[in-house]
């Protein structure tokens, strides 16, 4: 599959343009306190306070609240937020300047799976490091879990990307590091490309 071969690229933000860490923050969770983490949280799945976080139905102080319930009586507010956000490493500047540099041969779009609470940290990561208020200027449009209350891989977030900005999906290619949503997004008919580890989406261009 050649990426030339579209007109459209829908990315991930998680393990495409920013480098995570699920084993991080399931790790930073277990030192808390928190016992057999994994098998609520993984890259494959994710109990209910996640998915509720993720879709928006949660505030940080509704999700510190859920999440104090799995840990020891002693543990505070931040550290909860510091474990969550252990699952963040960095965003490599060369795929801010692939971004900016494939503007103008393909629309590109953003569809992530995210929360308020990274949000905040990748944000200023994007202003501090970057120069960017946020990091909608880089794409045509941007999709949030958090904010349209759906996440992937339910076909209907796809149809709103879909819809609102016109796409065919023959010329869409969707890019994901998650095995499970690139296999649903190939059941929807959308072409897509398995970004496994190891591998840099740099170097699909």
């Amino acid at each position: 599959m050649k990426v030339s071969e579209f007109r459209n690229i829908i990315f991930d933000f998680g393990g495409v343009i920013i480098n995570i860490d699920f084993q991080r923050s399931i790790d930073a969770f277990k030192r808390l306190g928190a016992e057999n983490f994994e098998q609520i949280y993984s890259k494959a799945a994710q109990s209910g306070v996640f998915d509720e976080l993720d879709k928006g139905n949660l505030t940080q102080e509704e999700f510190i609240e859920q999440m104090k319930k799995l840990l020891p009586g002693h543990v505070t507010g931040q550290q909860v937020i510091d474990a969550w956000n252990d699952i963040l490493i960095d965003i490599p500047a060369k795929r801010i300047r692939l971004l900016k540099e494939i503007r103008s041969k393909y629309r590109i779009f953003l569809l992530s799976n995210t929360n308020v609470i990274h949000y905040a940290v990748y944000n200023e990561w994007m202003r501090n490091d970057f120069g960017y208020p946020d990091f909608k200027g880089l794409f045509e449009d941007t999709f949030l879990s958090y904010r349209i209350g759906m996440r992937k891989p339910d076909p209907k977030i796809f149809e709103l990307v879909f819809q609102k900005n016109a796409l065919k999906r023959e010329e869409t290619l969707c890019i994901d590091d998650s095995l499970h949503i690139v296999q649903a997004t190939r059941s929807y008919g959308i072409p897509s490309y398995w970004l496994q580890e190891g591998e840099d989406v740099c170097e699909l261009f």
